[in-house]
This record gives C-alpha cells, structure tokens and sequence, in this order.
C-alpha cells in the first residue's frame, strides 16, 4: 500500500477536482462541462499508463476509451463507469455545495462522489498503483466510461454494437453501484432495469368552474389518482396481469447468502431511508424486495392549477 499512502494527497486533490466539474447530462448548458469531465477522465488514463487512450466521439457525449493488454494469455476486464451526473437539485437539501467536495468524518460529499465519479476514479488509481509499482496488471484490462448513463443516451450502445473485437473480454466490471457495509468487500451480480412511461389524461376542452361543472365533468386528475390507486393493494402487490409472470425467483445459495449479511431492518428506515414504515409485500424479507423483485413507482404527477393561493377552475 506505499505507493497509495504516498501519493493519498495526490488521489484526493484529483478526486476533488473531478467531482468539481458539472458534468450534468440531462442539461443542454452543461454540454461544456461534460467535455471537461470527458477530458479529465482522458487525461487520468494516460497518467495511469494505459495506451489507446482516446475519446470516441459520436451521436451523443464522448466514450473514454484506455486499454492495457501486456499480459498474454490472462483473462480481459472491460472496465465500466461513467462521468456524468444528475442535477442535485433541491440545492436546499445540500449541507455543502453539491460541486464544492467537503470532507466531513470519512466521507466525501458532492454530486457524483458515490454516482459515479468516485468510483469510476479509484478503479483509475488502481490499475495506476498497479502499473507505477509492478510495472504490470495480473490480468488485461480495458476501460470504457462514458457520458450518458443518467438519461440511458444511445452512444455506448451504438459504438459496443459496432465495435465487439475491440471490447472483448472474459468479464465486465460495472463500476456504478456500492460496498454494503464498511469493511465488507461488496460483489453485485445484478441490478433491476427500468421502463419508463407518462400517462396523460384530458377532460374538457376547455377550462370549466367547479362551482358551475362539478359532478358532472369529467376530472382528470381524479381519473389519473383513480389508475394509480388501481396497480396495487394494500401490501403493495402489483395488480396489473401477467406482472410476475416472468420474474425469477432468487436461487436458495443467493437467499442464504442475503441472510448472512449485516442487515439492520430498523437502522436501515430510520437512518439510511428516514421514514417510520416499510411498505411492500410483508412476506418477502427486505432485501429481496429491493434486490430481486420488481416494483411500480410513481414519479411525479401535476395537474390543474399549482400556484400560491387557490383557483376553481
């Protein structure tokens, strides 16, 4: 561990200056700085001593690609993670600037520290440690990061489509999730996907006075309250046909390997989530509810007039 106790100020200043750029991909105004976080990733690789080292432009924001491949006949890692963030709005909820890392105990706070820059930049520094003092990696490796992970932009999977020799490898490593616990060396084998939809619902054609129309016309976001209360019951079984029909359930050696970690039900809801209840289905255990079932969530939901006072129409 010398060479990371030496340069640990190094790696820090580095971090820090990386989860100093806004790289926010959802917004059009940050385009500049997703250039710079796809640069400072760039620039990383090359320190660290891959070869290859290039961005790969594109329909979208740029892939940063990097390889080592000196050890023949060793399996290949593809390397995955990605630089760029979410908005960390509401700015109201940061104790610190969410571009502005502040060390507080032993954690770092800013957007992207744990999603995903902090990751994406330890295995950096890793494979760096590896090549400073070894002169080599034990396997070949090659990186891929890219820019669009937030809003699943089409980049990477036009260009893994188009290129399957140059990334080819034994195993991949997503470098986008989290350690359980501290000191507990943390393998995730799967994440749930997602699909995505808005529903929309229209009554008149025209604005109507509920003092004059109400009863009789038609209320959309009574209707839309109506679908949604309607896709699950009470325990948080999801009500919509054929839901579960292809769900696979977790193999006795994960749900006997589940059991054996360090999970606490009541610190997880009053500190890690802060809320009174768990909701869903009471005879599934916790973390196979998160882990191996899937769930309908609502997001977001406007309708009617939302400004200061009250309107009644």
């Amino acid at each position: 561990m010398s060479y990371y106790d030496a340069n640990r100020d190094r790696f820090l200043e580095g971090l820090k200056a990386f989860l100093r750029i806004p790289s926010i991909s959802t917004l059009p105004e940050h385009q500049p700085d997703i250039r710079r976080a796809a640069e400072f990733v760039r620039d990383e690789l090359q320190q660290a001593g891959l070869s290859g080292v290039e961005l790969i432009e594109g329909p979208g924001n740029p892939l940063v690609y990097g390889e080592w491949l000196g050890a023949p006949g060793k399996p290949t890692l593809l390397l995955y993670g990605h630089y760029d963030v979410q908005p960390p709005d509401p700015l109201e909820e940061w104790k610190s600037p969410p571009f502005e890392p502040e060390i507080r105990g032993d954690n770092i706070y800013a957007r992207g520290a744990c999603d995903d820059k902090g990751q994406t930049y330890i295995l950096i520094k890793a494979v760096e440690g590896f090549l400073k003092t070894e002169g080599k990696l034990p396997v070949n490796v090659r990186f891929l990061i890219e820019g669009e992970e937030e809003y699943g932009g089409k980049h990477i999977e036009t260009y893994v489509a188009s290129k399957p020799a140059r990334l080819q490898a034994d195993a991949a490593v997503i470098c986008d999730t989290e350690m359980f616990a501290p000191g507990l060396p943390t393998l995730c084998v799967g994440l749930r996907g997602i699909v995505y939809l808005e529903l929309e619902a229209r009554g008149a054609g025209h604005d109507l006075h509920s003092g004059v129309y109400g009863g009789v016309a038609p209320n959309p976001i009574q209707a839309i309250a109506e679908i949604l209360t309607a896709l699950k019951d009470r325990d948080g079984h999801i009500l919509i046909p054929g839901f579960y029909d292809r769900v696979r359930p977790p193999s006795p050696e994960e749900r006997a390997a589940w059991a054996r970690l360090p999970f606490n039900e009541e610190e997880y809801k009053s500190k890690e989530m802060e809320v009174s209840e768990l909701v869903g289905e009471p005879e599934i255990p916790v973390l196979e509810r998160v882990w191996a079932r899937p769930t309908l969530e609502v997001h977001g939901i406007r309708g009617g007039f939302t400004g200061e006072g009250a309107k009644t129409v």
